[in-house]
């Protein structure tokens, strides 16, 4: 009964910081990508601080030394939870998410999305949206900004797992810069259409980079092998 409670009280939480913000913060969206970036990061932390204090779900980062420390990068990220497009944005100084082009068509994230330069694929667009998701990919690693993206493009149950998509090592080819892999548990405790909200802590795993170089096949087994293999070892800790 408490876990239910305590899970409707986050969820009232969220819905209402989210539309709170998003209305306030609206007027940012007018100045630059920079302002529309510091309300999403304020929402992020404000996300973080609803699970802490209602849920008692933690937060706990490792493996911070695995990425650059002055230049740009790509993350291949794990995905299970609506938490895991969250994090990064009080995580990283910059970051860009690769998503589907129609979330930008939800009224004001969507509309955030757009105003802060996420890279938005259009996923029936093909080669034409590969080129384009490409040509996005080189503009924000030439401003120097993270890209995350999450190679199998929709979230998996915890435990769970989906094919990997070719886009992250077209990416990898064309950026020239090292592949970070990134585990992560957080389905065990914001579950995909799910509401109930167990206390535990999330942990996100930095994994060591992958060198540019690799041919496509190597690399796309040995990100998948990397961040599987890291995923399965926090769920059984978790």
């Amino acid at each position: 009964m408490i876990l239910w409670l305590r899970s409707l009280c986050f969820n009232i939480y969220l819905y209402g910081v989210t539309s709170l913000l998003a209305v306030l913060g609206s007027p940012a969206m007018l100045v630059s990508e920079a302002a529309s970036l510091r309300v999403m990061h304020v929402w992020s932390q404000l996300v973080n601080l609803g699970l802490r204090r209602i849920c008692n779900i933690h937060i706990e980062i490792r493996g911070q030394e695995n990425l650059p420390a002055n230049s740009p990068a790509l993350i291949a990220c794990k995905h299970q939870s609506m938490w895991d497009t969250i994090i990064f944005l009080s995580l990283l100084p910059r970051p860009v998410y690769v998503l589907k082009k129609e979330l930008g068509l939800i009224p004001f994230f969507g509309w955030y999305t757009i105003a802060t330069g996420m890279v938005r694929v259009d996923r029936d667009g093909h080669a034409s949206a590969l080129k384009k998701m490409i040509a996005d990919s080189k503009r924000c690693i030439a401003e120097g900004k993270t890209l995350v993206i999450f190679p199998e493009g929709s979230r998996a149950p915890a435990g769970g797992k989906l094919e990997y998509k070719p886009g992250i090592a077209a990416m990898y080819h064309q950026l020239g810069v090292g592949c970070v892999p990134a585990a992560l548990n957080s389905g065990l405790f914001w579950p995909r259409r799910k509401f109930l909200r167990p206390p535990g802590t999330i942990v996100l795993e930095f994994l060591p980079p992958i060198a540019p170089g690799l041919n496509r096949r190597d690399f796309m087994a040995t990100v998948e092998e990397r961040i599987e293999t890291a995923t399965g070892k926090l769920l059984a800790e978790g």
